[in-house]
């Protein structure tokens, strides 16, 4: 369903040459996620691959970034919104003149993925008349290329580094200026008149010069895929719009090569404006594959759930338990910084990750999360897997004392709560698994005293009787929203996790939104992912009501775009902050609707 944007109406602008983040609707394939804006252009593309240098980079440098325009030469206003169980997208243009429809999609074939990538742009007359101005202004990959078009007998080709790309059009689009810089022309529309415009690309490989009515037909057949994907899901709860939404949001970030998930699609868009606490997020996370792993299963994904799990146990036994994994399965570099300028002033931008190097508790009670979900559908696990969850549920049993990073990914290394509560989920799950013969047994008695020596020292050393509630770590009266996720793990009892909910969104929260610990206000927006779990939590403690009022509350606030999210908000706007697609976000979205519809999620 099309919605105004903004969602007050009224002109589509830019500040200072950038959309706000809530303007961007995300499209892909399974191997790249391009970023759409609400006057459209695409900002971000990282061609061919998730992780690959961007292509398309004005989200972080408005002025000098590439970017491929379609917009409206006059004033105009603008409704966006996806097709319905679909990540095509489509946005509506009204003009003084008329009305024009653009649909957009990163092309799959009836066969799956493309050999190449493959980025379709309809044009169709609605009403009256509209011109566009189009525009390819290529980028330089992260300040790493200079561009420059070559010619032969059957085209001009565009190269970036390694890059190839053909930029092709319908007979009704003129070009009138192409260079080593930029390929700009313009189109118009009537009512009932069709255009198509589209790049298709590879990497070190030669491409099929398809008609451009191939390319054209692929939008619908890509339409039909990703509708016979969201068909065959099993959600059957509350809000089934807003969980079908976003189990294509997560869809957009599996990639399809390797069975890794991204933990968001973009790097360096800031968690405060102006901010330094801007991340590089196309990476993943072992607690984003998990908790995304164990939602595919609920939903019926079992193809996706299953090659996102034996990607993530491949890389646990070839590197063991480390944080996050290049999508490809390798260390992720440590953090570079680029010379852009960053989203609205926000630097540094950054490639790689300072969490590669850190140790998280958390990665234990993660992958056993994961692994007792994968076993409870009626699914086997491997003699493998099974030997490495055992050595796993060893380490954790020898490390729980140690101080790590946090969920949170903290510079100072602390006995965080959460990290605690972690390992005694990881071992209470290797007791389980090895109860019911899926693990081997002979370390099953060491297992359940460690877990609950963990259990004992958490209820002796977290809670605050001045706070009514588990905090941050031991020595501190903060608080930290990631305890509600105490009740998902099923740990402690539940007159202390229904205070701790109570203590985390009276000091934690904003509106219809919370902060991720006390004292992220000075730094950051409100972690989305918070609230989603702040309302698991309360209806897997009783407060049904409660539940309800906190997740539909978030869900109203969220309703800016066409339902692609970030990872965070400003509590006082509304406008997102962080990278996006967030897979947190989307992921804590369909755990608590779950939960609320009753579900064993």
């Amino acid at each position: 369903m099309l919605k105004p944007f903004p969602r007050q109406g009224g002109p589509v602008v830019r500040q200072d040459g950038y959309l706000p983040i809530e303007a961007y609707a995300a499209l892909g394939e399974g191997r790249s996620v391009a970023l759409s804006g609400a006057d459209g252009s695409i900002d971000w593309w990282c061609c061919p691959n998730l992780d690959s240098p961007p292509l398309f980079d004005r989200l972080l440098s408005a002025e000098e970034g590439g970017y491929f325009a379609i917009t409206p030469d006059a004033p105009f206003t603008a409704e966006i919104g996806y097709r319905a169980g679909s990540n095509v997208h489509e946005t509506v243009f009204t003009t003084a003149t008329g009305r024009a429809r653009l649909t957009e999609s990163l092309n799959s074939g009836p066969a799956g993925r493309l050999p190449w990538a493959e980025l379709a742009r309809r044009i169709d007359g609605l009403e009256g008349r509209v011109r566009f101005r189009v525009a390819m202004v290529f980028g330089t990959r992260g300040d790493t290329a200079a561009p420059y078009l070559s010619s032969n007998g059957n085209g001009t080709a565009f190269h970036v580094a390694d890059m190839m790309g053909l930029f092709r059009t319908s007979d009704g689009v003129r070009i009138v200026a192409e260079d080593d810089h930029a390929i700009t022309g313009f189109v118009e529309v009537a009512a009932g008149q069709r255009e198509v415009v589209a790049i298709v690309a590879a990497e070190n490989a030669p491409l099929v010069v398809a008609p451009i009515a191939e390319i054209d037909a692929r939008i619908d057949v890509s339409c039909g895929e990703w509708r016979d994907w969201t068909e065959r899901l099993a959600y059957r709860g509350r809000y089934p719009e807003q969980v079908t939404r976003s189990a294509l949001a997560l869809k957009l970030l599996l990639y399809s090569p390797t069975g890794a998930i991204a933990a968001a699609a973009t790097s360096s868009l800031p968690e405060g404006i102006g901010g330094s606490k801007n991340y590089d997020y196309r990476y993943a996370w072992i607690r984003d594959a998990g908790y995304v792993i164990k939602a595919f299963l609920r939903l019926g994904a079992q193809a996706e759930a299953n090659a996102a799990l034996s990607w993530l146990m491949r890389r646990i036994d070839a590197h063991g338990a480390q944080v996050l994994y290049t999508l490809n399965g390798g260390r992720v570099p440590g953090e570079h910084e680029i010379d852009l300028p960053g989203y609205r002033d926000s630097r540094p931008v950054r490639t790689g990750n300072a969490a590669t190097g850190q140790h998280q508790h958390g990665i234990y009670g993660d992958i056993f999360e994961t692994a007792e979900r994968f076993v409870a559908e009626g699914n086997m696990l491997d003699l493998r897997t099974g030997a490495l969850l055992a050595e796993l549920a060893d380490r954790c049993a020898e490390s729980w004392k140690l101080k790590d990073s946090g969920i949170w990914e903290l510079p100072d290394a602390e006995h965080y709560t959460g990290s605690k509560i972690s390992c005694w989920q990881a071992l209470a799950r290797a007791v389980e698994l090895a109860d019911g013969g899926h693990l081997p047994g002979a370390c099953r008695d060491r297992w359940a005293r460690v877990r609950d020596r963990v259990a004992a020292w958490i209820e002796e050393h977290c809670w605050s009787e001045a706070q009514q509630s588990y905090v941050m770590h031991p020595g501190t009266e903060k608080l930290d929203a990631a305890l509600t996720l105490a009740a998902r793990f099923r740990f402690g009892n539940p007159e202390r996790l229904a205070a701790t909910c109570r203590a985390i969104d009276r000091s934690l929260g904003r509106g219809p939104y919370h902060y991720r610990y006390t004292g992220a206000e000075a730094e950051e927006g409100c972690f989305l992912a918070c609230t989603f779990w702040l309302a698991e939590a309360q209806a897997l403690l009783g407060q049904e009501a409660e539940a309800a009022r906190t997740f539909e509350a978030v869900v109203a606030a969220l309703d800016r775009n066409s339902g692609t999210y970030a990872e965070m908000a400003d509590p006082e706007t509304g406008a997102y902050l962080g990278n996006l697609p967030q897979g947190l976000t989307h992921l804590a979205l369909i755990q608590a609707a779950a939960t609320l519809s009753g579900l064993d999620l």
